[in-house]
């Protein structure tokens, strides 16, 4: 075969293709809708996946430093949006979509993530009511771990010290949005049980976004707080509002002023609650005391302690009339008793062999002890004893 500068290696195939197409505007910035499959995750932090509708398959990339911006994990299955561009990998001659954007159709990409993390956390038990541990009702210490410039941290130390101002305040100052927020919320709160700051912790801030709450949505800031040997609540936002913290949290509060109202209880009503019980331990009291004094003074009147030596009296006359009763008792026992054995001995006797033998009968016996019954029994010349009432005679049948 002659040389040709017409023939091409097949990496130059590749080469060209891949030039020509990223050349091309429309492949270089694409929106493709589809279905996830196919999808891995791979050590180096690479996705990859494959994009298909009802006829057709896209296959698609999404590089580490693309896929570091993703809220969420992509699931096969997952309707989805990908930005990207198309081109040929010339190693193998295939065309992709190296994906730089992803986002999940008909919900925010932050949407699909809590809840993502939301269901993970509550397959692992840390939303379960028996962690969480008990809000102490009288605090010392109160940790404060938000925003040392925000409007909430101002509002919380300003109703703690109204309520409770026995309690002191720490404020550990984190950032609570924008990158690294989440990280300083879990270092704080890990620091704060280390150190043992504080008996009770408040973390949270204001209200905003979804993406300005998003810090406290972090699996990071959950597990610091699941983790956390110091009771924490949770004050995020506003009533509407609900991140990942609030479910892992000992207590949710709806917002950071609420979580000081339930940090500590209100002085003003504890004095009034006190003053309302020692007017009823007092009452209770007097009301003890009347009755008691009413019981003395009774017994005071009492014979026993006017006239102590008539209960012994009393006694007394009651043990002779015992006695008495006793004695009576006794002999109507031993009477009925004798009059109840002369009838059996009387019995007993009228049923006596020997009184049959008094009115003139006789018991005949052979030697051997045997009674004789019936003639028919006997022998003709034999000896036997007939028992009388007074003795025996020896016979013999003739």
């Amino acid at each position: 075969m002659r040389e040709d500068a017409s023939i091409l290696t097949p990496t130059q195939v590749g080469q060209y293709i891949k030039t020509f197409m990223d050349r091309d505007r429309l492949l270089s910035g694409l929106l493709v809708r589809g279905e996830i499959t196919n999808y891995k995750l791979y050590p180096s932090g690479h996705h990859y996946f494959t994009l298909k509708d009802g006829e057709g398959a896209l296959r698609c990339v999404m590089f580490r430093g693309d896929a570091a911006s993703l809220r969420f994990r992509p699931q096969n299955g997952m309707q989805v949006i990908a930005a990207g561009r198309v081109t040929v990998f010339p190693r193998d001659g295939q065309y992709q979509l190296y994906c730089a954007r992803l986002t999940p159709e008909g919900a925010g990409d932050l949407h699909v993530a809590f809840e993502q993390l939301k269901k993970k956390l509550l397959r692992e038990g840390l939303f379960d009511q028996s962690r969480k541990r008990p809000i102490p009702p009288f605090p010392n210490t109160i940790g404060l771990i938000t925003s040392p410039a925000g409007a909430a941290v101002r509002d919380m130390i300003r109703i703690l010290g109204a309520r409770w101002p026995m309690a002191q305040i720490k404020v550990l100052p984190v950032r609570v949005q924008g990158e690294g927020a989440a990280e300083e919320i879990a270092a704080a709160i890990q620091w704060a049980n280390w150190k043992h700051v504080a008996d009770l912790l408040i973390t949270g801030r204001g209200g905003g976004s979804m993406e300005d709450l998003w810090a406290f949505n972090e699996e990071i800031v959950a597990r610091a707080i699941s983790q956390s040997e110091i009771p924490i609540i949770s004050a995020v936002g506003h009533e509407p509002d609900v991140t990942i913290a609030d479910f892992v949290a000992d207590l949710r509060a709806a917002t950071p002023s609420n979580a000081a109202e339930l940090a500590v209880p209100d002085q003003r009503k504890l004095y009034s609650l006190l003053s309302n019980e020692e007017k009823r331990l007092g009452q209770g009291i007097s009301h003890h005391l009347l009755r008691y004094r009413q019981v003395v003074q009774r017994l005071s009147k009492s014979r026993s302690l006017t006239d102590p030596s008539s209960y012994f009296r009393d006694k007394r006359m009651l043990l002779d009339y015992q006695e008495t009763r006793l004695a009576h008792g006794l002999d109507r026992s031993v009477s009925a008793q004798k009059e109840r054995l002369g009838r059996l001995a009387a019995a007993l006797d009228a049923m006596s062999p020997l009184k049959v033998l008094g009115r003139g009968y006789s018991i005949a016996q052979r030697p051997d002890g045997g009674i004789i019954t019936s003639v028919q029994t006997t022998q003709p010349g034999e000896p036997f004893t007939l028992r009388l009432s007074d003795g025996e005679a020896a016979c013999r049948f003739e």
